[in-house]
């Protein structure tokens, strides 16, 4: 046999070995990286958890502090805000008298860098910070201080506080207006929402509500603001311009229907509301004022936000230590994902 007779046999063998050899199995696709991921404040176990919306799964825990609860995210998405107390857990027609010390040293906003899912300092909020809002360029925090019957106005960078307002008792609900010229704040105990003039920093205006306001939220172009009203089962509606009650919107029997968070789709359509011990979510068309559908999350619903993309609401569920995920394609919960111990508030951190 030539040598050329030899390379030409060896060449088909190699040929066909190749042919028979078995297919590789293709790789996994691998999943898209999150393009946003979800902070949830859990009130007792002082810490809080970070949800990848990919795998719906828990892939950071942050020890903050005591009592976190008001969470909001910085213009940059580069860090979130905790409110913490130490003041100790009441409650609706509790004796303060018959409940511990509070531990005002633990009292502060806690500082989380999203980059390393880390707490890198407290800064002053006043007495038992319970909720907060931001001014538009990040620079100042507005917070409510629940014992203190007071909002407080936080410089970030010095960490001073240039002014605290008297805005009834039980303060409780912060919201900055979309164009930055005014904050309101709401009070549990007197039914109100005090104005607050950002370049003043003064209280312009006391509206009267209803039973127990706990939160505002605005329509994007700012024309409309809602204020939830736990112990009436409703929420009232506010022209901003004027500043009166234009309107309300009954969701449920009061005391049974306890309207709580709120949050707007991106668009303005949408408005979305908690309800606590009434374990659903209502959904209201903001241009007729009407209820377009409610679907059931869990148990005690407080804490609410949406994805950026409009496509899915996460809701925090206090008694059951959950976070509910719900499909607004089809308003259905597609996963409960455990947190840490009664979870209050949510933060959406990202595009």
């Amino acid at each position: 046999m030539t040598r050329q007779n030899i390379l030409t046999i060896g060449a088909a063998v190699l040929l066909l070995s190749a042919c028979n050899k078995p297919a590789e199995a293709p790789k996994p696709a691998e999943k898209p990286a999150a393009t946003y991921h979800v902070y949830v404040t859990n009130e007792t176990s002082n810490n809080v958890s970070v949800i990848d919306p990919t795998t719906n799964e828990v892939v950071a825990t942050v020890e903050v502090g005591k009592r976190p609860r008001g969470t909001h995210v910085s213009p940059d998405r580069k860090t979130v805000y905790v409110a913490l107390s130490g003041s100790p857990i009441g409650g609706p027609g509790v004796d303060e008298k018959s409940l511990p010390p509070a531990d005002k040293k633990a009292d502060g906003i806690g500082v989380i860098d999203v980059s390393q899912n880390k707490m890198v300092k407290i800064i002053p909020g006043g007495s038992d910070p319970e909720e907060f809002s931001l001014s538009h360029d990040g620079a100042l925090l507005y917070i409510s201080n629940e014992d203190n019957a007071a909002a407080s106005i936080l410089e970030i960078a010095t960490g001073n506080i240039l002014a605290s307002l008297k805005v009834g008792d039980e303060p409780e609900g912060v919201a900055t207006n979309p164009d930055g010229k005014f904050v309101w704040v709401t009070s549990e105990d007197k039914g109100t929402v005090s104005v607050i003039d950002t370049t003043t920093r003064k209280v312009i205006k006391t509206l009267k509500i209803g039973s127990r306001p706990r939160q505002v939220a605005f329509l994007p172009d700012g024309s409309k603001a809602f204020v939830t009203r736990e112990n009436d089962g409703k929420f009232s509606i506010v022209d901003t311009a004027k500043l009166v009650v234009t309107g309300e919107v009954e969701l449920g029997k009061a005391g049974e229907i306890k309207p709580m968070g709120m949050s707007v789709s991106s668009d303005g359509s949408k408005l979305f509301v908690s309800t606590g011990r009434g374990k659903k979510v209502f959904v209201v068309d903001t241009a007729t004022n009407k209820v377009d559908a409610s679907f059931e999350v869990g148990d005690r619903p407080w804490g609410i936000g949406l994805s950026p993309d409009g496509k899915f609401l996460y809701t925090a569920n206090g008694p059951s230590n959950d976070v509910s995920v719900v499909d607004l394609s089809t308003n259905t919960v597609v996963k409960k994902i455990k947190v840490g111990d009664k979870p209050w508030g949510i933060a959406i951190v990202g595009n």
